[in-house]
């Protein structure tokens, strides 16, 4: 029988865990503080911002949000991030992304000290990631892993393959499943829009995580009986019979693929609760970092 990864377990597991450390702070007069700056008038963007916020404040970590015009120069952000980064309490920066034309989020990351850049985007952090050293891990990615300890589902030994190449998910996650240890070890195969019969290719994982964007994209036909999916996509498509006119789905047939593989996470349901999780724990990361 199929195992559903259900996120909620995970999360409140590690939520429990951060209470402890965030009152251990605080009894030294240290509070978490987390900001997150927002430009522009995003619809989803404000969805996101909002639940980080209300995560924050249900764990006593103190939130701050940037509200700025989509007219905001590349100047006035830069400037706004590094007084950020300068601010003794201030222990976690996010610039949601994406932002307005014209603006480069690239230069604006690396206008974070690497010590405060919860999102993991920094150079300095993608490059400790690389090498396994101590520092920020992207959240999606690094949620993954968690939900695999949690349920006890070892990667070592496994062929894996992620199907994605950005920055922020299929990147991270190839070097996180290639460094050393039981939710390591595993043999990667990064797929993407230019790998020949892709099919053929995620037909020989263990382990097969979809990060592609692609609605139900990945196909039953395509898994490996038994194989463990880790579905990343989070898709909007027309539903009529929905109040909302949508439905949400993500990167994998679900109620095909549910039927081939031996655990399955479920959209929504896991992989984005388990983003939200891990920023916050990653602001207590830097907050007891930074008081050391």
């Amino acid at each position: 029988m199929t195992k559903i990864l259900e996120g909620k377990p995970v999360v409140s597991a590690l939520r429990e865990d951060l209470k402890t450390r965030i009152q251990a702070l605080k009894d030294k007069g240290i509070v978490p503080c987390l900001t997150v700056t927002l430009v522009g008038d995003d619809p989803s963007s404000h969805i996101y911002v909002n639940a980080k916020d209300k995560d924050a404040k249900e764990l006593g970590i103190e939130s701050r949000t940037f509200r700025f015009p989509a007219t905001m120069s590349q100047a006035d952000l830069e400037a706004h991030v590094r007084a950020l980064s300068q601010d003794p309490k201030v222990h976690g920066i996010l610039v949601q992304s994406p932002l307005p034309k014209g603006l480069d989020e690239a230069r604006v990351v690396d206008c974070i000290d690497p010590a405060k850049d919860v999102d993991g985007f920094h150079p300095t952090n993608v490059g400790l990631l690389a090498l396994d050293r101590p520092g920020h891990r992207s959240c999606t990615p690094w949620g993954v892993i968690q939900v695999l300890k949690h349920y006890g589902i070892p990667t070592a030994g496994k062929r894996a393959v992620v199907i994605g190449r950005s920055d922020i998910v299929g990147k991270p996650m190839a070097n996180l499943l290639i460094h050393k240890g039981e939710f390591g070890d595993a043999t990667v195969v990064v797929a993407h829009s230019r790998t020949p019969d892709l099919q053929a290719v995620v037909r020989e994982a263990d382990i097969v995580i979809a990060a592609i964007g692609k609605p139900e994209f990945v196909k039953a036909s395509w898994l490996k009986p038994g194989a463990v999916v880790i579905d990343v996509g989070i898709n909007r498509v027309e539903d009529p019979t929905s109040a909302k006119g949508y439905r949400v789905v993500g990167d994998v047939d679900f109620a095909a693929a549910k039927e081939v593989a031996s655990a399955i996470t479920p959209v929504p349901g896991c992989v984005g609760l388990m983003t939200r999780a891990i920023l916050m724990s990653n602001t207590v990361d830097a907050a007891e970092r930074l008081s050391k």
